[in-house]
This record gives structure tokens, C-alpha cells and sequence, in this order.
């Protein structure tokens, strides 16, 4: 029987790639879920034919609604819609690709409807992971990362026999289109040279992440609680070429790596079809055409994003939610022309110092600390 998925953030890069595979593996996609794409989601309606859709804005909703009367989907709206998607009964599996934070209240909804899930809405984990992680354990519901570097090393520890054996995972970083450049150097960046990614192809807010290296920060807080380690036990390497996704190293020094073309499609693919591996829509990697791989240290001066993160799962408690909305907030600025590329930065720091209330586990403390964080970035500007 073919698997029924329900893919929320259909029409971003993630999602629409998502889609690909579901073509490939003769898979259905039962309700998709979009933000403002009106025009893109209505396509893949068609191609389609889901149950049901959510448009997370209410006005672009009514426009779809309209749109696609001569369907049998069903159009519903705002959060709500987006979370009852989520929770559909006919799926098996949510792949959340949703940006931000806002992809948090319908993982809890589909770990509540005993959902598996396929995880590239890294937020989830960042803002809510204790959260989470006792909600998936409670409903014996299984979280299988997408994220290349996250999957990269849920591939590596498939050979791991006992969890004393791990040393630390080496997660890979692009480095970014700003590489080698100092802080003098990025004082004037404009939006349009952040949004210029060497390797991969990504929506705009987490390109400029990528920009900024608050990306990695994320995703090493993301590790921290995939993988139950300290994190001190999360380390990061610039790998330029992005051809080696990430790596882990066992305690007798031995390093495992996982490698492939800079495709989201090969990480999309094994988190749907897990334990089993099949045929890719994917280019076959040959080592000849990459004769050289390289690896640096990341600078943690020039890029602070990477450094605070870790600085804030450290800590604990609400400081990783705090850090990452102040980031969210700084990063719209920064797209809007409002603030320079280095201050973004220095807002996730002045949001961690402020902080009012750093403890807390419910999804109502979460929210509040992202929206005091978003809130005193706001006040700045």
C-alpha cells in the first residue's frame, strides 16, 4: 500500500522537492499546507488531488478556497487549518517543512495523532526540543531528520551498537558566500549578496541563516536533541563543497562520513522510506568529478551566531527558543533593510542577555519567550 503523506510548507524548496519524491515512489500526498503561495499550491492541487489544504494566512486561503471550487479538496485556514492537516487521520507520516517557529504547534499536533515525522522544520527542535522529545517518546512516535547534516548522521550511527561508543558528531558547514571574509568585511553586506549560496538552493530566511552561520547554531542545538548528546559533543567543520554532509566519530577514533550531491531529494527519500533505501531521482556522486574536499574551522568571531547557540544550549531551559526568535525577527529586518547584516548578531546576543524568563517547558512559555525575544529586537529598531 502506497504511503499517505501530509507534507506542511508544500510550496518551499523542501516541500515542492518533497513532492518529487512522492511522485518517484508512487507515494500520495493526502493534505498539503502552504503560507501565501496561492498560485503554486493551487498547481499542485491539481497534480495532486489531496484531501485536504491550509493556507497558514487567512486572506490567501479565501483566494484558494476560490481557486480550486471545481476540486474535491477542501480548503482550510490559518494555524488551525494548518494543524488539522497535520493531525489528518488518513496520513501516516508529516513532513514538516514549514519555516520558523511557526512549524512548532503542528508537530505537536501530529505527535498527538500518533503521526511519524519526517523533520525539516528545525525550529521545532530548537524552541521546543524538551517539549517535543518527551511528546514523541510518550506516543512511541518516530522523528526522522531531513536536514542533509542531520540525516547524514542518522545514516552514520545506523552502525553504532551502544550509544558509549559515540565520541562526537562533526557537523558540516558551507560556510556560506561569505567564507574568509572578516567583520570589516561584512559591515556592508546587502541582502542580495547574503541571498547568494554557493551550494544549495533555499528560501530566503534560511539562506541569509546560512549567511550569518546561525544555520549550523541551529542545527547543532537541532543534534543536541535528536541525538540525546551534550553538547560539547557536537562539533562543526567548513566543508566547502558540501559533498560530505556530515560525520560522526566513535570512541576508538575511527570517522564515518556520509557523502552525495548537494540534493535535499537523497535525505527527503530515506526519511520517508526508512529502514529501506531505493532508487534516487538523484545525480550518482563521482569522486573524480570532486578531486578536492576541503576543511576548515569555523570562525566563531567573525561569525557569532554559531557561538551564542551554543552558548544558549548550554544554558538550557528557554535560552535556545530566545535565541532563535530574536534571530527570526533580526533576520526579516535585515531582508527589509532595516538593520545591517552584523546586527543580527547582536540582537540574538542582547535578547539572551535580556531575557526576562529563561525556564519553562510548555508550549505557552515557548511562545511567550519568542515573543518577548521578536519583541525586543522589534524595540531596537
Amino acid at each position: 500500500m502506497a504511503q499517505k503523506l501530509t507534507i506542511l510548507g508544500s510550496t518551499g524548496s523542501i516541500g515542492t522537492q518533497a513532492l518529487d519524491v512522492v511522485t518517484k515512489r508512487g507515494y500520495e500526498a493526502v493534505a498539503l499546507t502552504a503560507s501565501t503561495n496561492v498560485a503554486e499550491i493551487e498547481k499542485q492541487i491539481r497534480q495532486y488531488k489531496p484531501k485536504l489544504a491550509a493556507m497558514a494566512d487567512e486572506r490567501a486561503a479565501a483566494e484558494l478556497k476560490i481557486a480550486v471550487a471545481d476540486t474535491d479538496t477542501r480548503v482550510l485556514s490559518g494555524m488551525e487549518g494548518v494543524c488539522e492537516c497535520a493531525a489528518f487521520s488518513q496520513a501516516d507520516t508529516v513532513l514538516n517543512s514549514v519555516v520558523g517557529i511557526a512549524g512548532l504547534r503542528p508537530t505537536l499536533c501530529a505527535i498527538e495523532a500518533g503521526k511519524s515525522i519526517a523533520l525539516a522544520n528545525k525550529e521545532t527542535l530548537v524552541a521546543g526540543g524538551e517539549l517535543v522529545m518527551k511528546k514523541a517518546r510518550e506516543k512511541g512516535v518516530a522523528i526522522l531528520p531531513v536536514d542533509s547534516e542531520h540525516s547524514a548522521v542518522f545514516q552514520c550511527l545506523q552502525g553504532m551498537n551502544k550509544k558509549s561508543e559515540l565520541k562526537s558528531i562533526i557537523l558540516t558547514a558551507s560556510g556560506g558566500p561569505f567564507f574568509g571574509k572578516t567583520r570589516e568585511d561584512l559591515k556592508n553586506v546587502t541582502v542580495a549578496q547574503a541571498l547568494k549560496h554557493p551550494n544549495w538552493s533555499m528560501g530566503a530566511k534560511i539562506t541569509v541563516d546560512s549567511a550569518t552561520m546561525m544555520n549550523k547554531g541551529l542545527e547543532l542545538i537541532e543534534a543536541v536533541w535528536l541525538f540525546d548528546v551534550a553538547p560539547d559533543k557536537v562539533d562543526i567543520v567548513v566543508h566547502r563543497e558540501s559533498i560530505i554532509h556530515s560525520l560522526i566519530e566513535y570512541n576508538d577514533n575511527s570517522v564515518i562520513a556520509q557523502l552525495g550531491e548537494p540534493d535535499m531529494r537523497i535525505p527527503i527519500q530515506y526519511a520517508l522510506t526508512y529502514p529501506e533505501r531505493f532508487e534516487s531521482p538523484v545525480k550518482k556522486l563521482n569522486l573524480w568529478e570532486h578531486p578536492n574536499l576541503t576543511f576548515y574551522k569555523p570562525d566563531y568571531d567573525t561569525f557569532e551566531c554559531i557561538k551564542l547557540c551554543r552558548e544558549a544550549i548550554t544554558r538550557g531551559g528557554l535560552y535556545p527558543c530566545i535565541a532563535n526568535g530574536a534571530n527570526e525577527r533580526a533576520n526579516e529586518l535585515f531582508r527589509e533593510g532595516k538593520i545591517g547584516f552584523l546586527q543580527i548578531a547582536d540582537m540574538v546576543s542582547l535578547a539572551m542577555e535580556r531575557a526576562e524568563k529563561t525556564a519553562g517547558t510548555s508550549l505557552e512559555d515557548i511562545l511567550e519567550a519568542d515573543r518577548s525575544a521578536r519583541a525586543l529586537v522589534s524595540s531596537y529598531v
